[in-house]
């Protein structure tokens, strides 16, 4: 246990709705010390379905039970990480209520190490369950790419059960190095009833390249914190979001990117469909500091709402302070074309074939920008599986 983030921790309040940032993120029922790392019935984490099917050069399981490495590939740290790695914290320490709650007191955490120059065919698989009843689950991932390395990491976060009541809460921290390449994927599908909290935080070197994927699907409430700071002259990341919510879901979404070095190039897209009752909030800023001139940075996000109950709230921002720059946002919210419903009903199709039709083709750009395939697949198939049957 870390006693100075446990410290800070205990000293900062639960954010609430009169902050800038948590504005339109209630969480006045939400008390994380309620729920127990050591608490409740585990159910097994082999019981979570899985929305992916890789062929994986090294495959990983992380459950309350702890860290299970099933696959390594020659060459490469896929390990259990260690308290002591020099670089943790370094990108996400104990700054806010629910990093420092990670920082204080995570159990599992998985180390990825790859060389300077090594190239991985197949991707490594990161794959975490929650499994106890009124429990809590912490784990955190470091990420080195070494200078000139390319490979693909994916990590899914998966419920043991669909009305799993629980508290998950993540800490990932890449550093993509000098022209190396990493591809990551991220997809949470967790239960409705799990409160779900996470710190990604990405350094991305002189000529490198980051390809970020990810996609929400699962929780009941939360914030997911995605930053990319665009260190080296010539760096590159892309990150890609996709989101369905229905119920009474809350999602949100909190992107920074953040251009420190001269010629770096960022886009962000995030696209979510909506149904019944449900909300989401994208958050977007790009900061660009004075010493990175020839930025191109690019931010959008895009709702379409298929019920008139649901609420989405996009918030972009740009905070320029160089003078030789390419900055541009774009966000919209939707309703469902009314006479491009008709029109296809009037082909014979039903209501919600309709529906997935339209929804297939709202998503089809941001899919396009998924380079793996079975990645691709699989969010097209979680995305049109929301739409009712019949």
């Amino acid at each position: 246990m870390n006693a100075e983030a446990l410290e800070r921790y205990q000293a900062l309040q639960l954010p609430d709705t009169t902050e800038e940032h948590w504005r339109f993120t209630d969480l006045k029922d939400f008390d994380p010390d309620s729920f127990g790392q050591d608490q409740g019935t585990v159910l097994g984490a082999s019981t979570a379905a899985t929305m992916l099917d890789l062929d994986v050069a090294g495959l990983a399981t992380i459950t309350e039970a702890g860290v299970e490495i099933e696959r390594t590939p020659e060459g490469v740290t896929f390990a259990t990480l260690d308290e002591a790695q020099e670089l943790l914290y370094s990108l996400v320490g104990w700054d806010e209520k629910f990093s420092a709650h990670n920082a204080a007191v995570w159990q599992h955490g998985l180390l990825v190490h790859v060389p300077k120059g090594v190239e991985l065919d197949k991707p490594l698989y990161v794959r975490i369950a929650n499994s106890a009843e009124d429990g809590a689950l912490f784990w955190r991932l470091l990420v080195i790419a070494d200078a000139g390395s390319r490979f693909t990491l994916v990590e899914e976060v998966v419920s043991a059960s669909p009305e799993l009541r629980a508290y998950t809460n993540a800490a990932v921290e890449l550093f993509v190095e000098d022209e190396a390449k990493l591809e990551y994927v991220s997809f949470q599908n967790l239960s409705r009833e799990t409160w779900h909290f996470a710190s990604q935080h990405a350094r991305v070197g002189r000529n490198a390249e980051l390809d970020w994927v990810t996609g929400g699907f699962g929780s009941k409430k939360g914030k997911v914190r995605i930053q990319n700071d665009l260190a080296g002259q010539g760096a590159t990341s892309r990150v890609t979001g996709a989101y369905f919510t229905d119920g009474e879901q809350h999602l949100d979404y909190d992107t920074f990117q953040e251009h420190i070095a001269p010629n770096t190039t960022s886009d962000f897209a995030f696209k979510g469909a909506l149904r019944d009752n449900s909300t989401a909030v994208w958050r977007g800023m790009i900061r660009v500091e004075p010493d990175a001139q020839k930025t191109n940075a690019y931010q959008e996000n895009r709702n379409l709402m298929l019920s008139p109950t649901t609420h989405a709230v996009p918030i972009p921002g740009l905070e320029i302070m160089a003078n030789d720059v390419r900055c541009t946002h774009g966000a919209t919210v939707g309703r469902v074309d009314r006479e491009q419903l008709f029109y296809l009903m009037s082909r014979g199709l039903s209501h919600s074939e309709a529906e997935r039709l339209i929804v297939r083709g709202f998503f089809e750009d941001v899919l396009a920008r998924v380079e793996l395939a079975p990645v691709r697949e699989a969010l097209s198939s979680a995305l049109e599986a929301r739409i009712p049957q019949g």
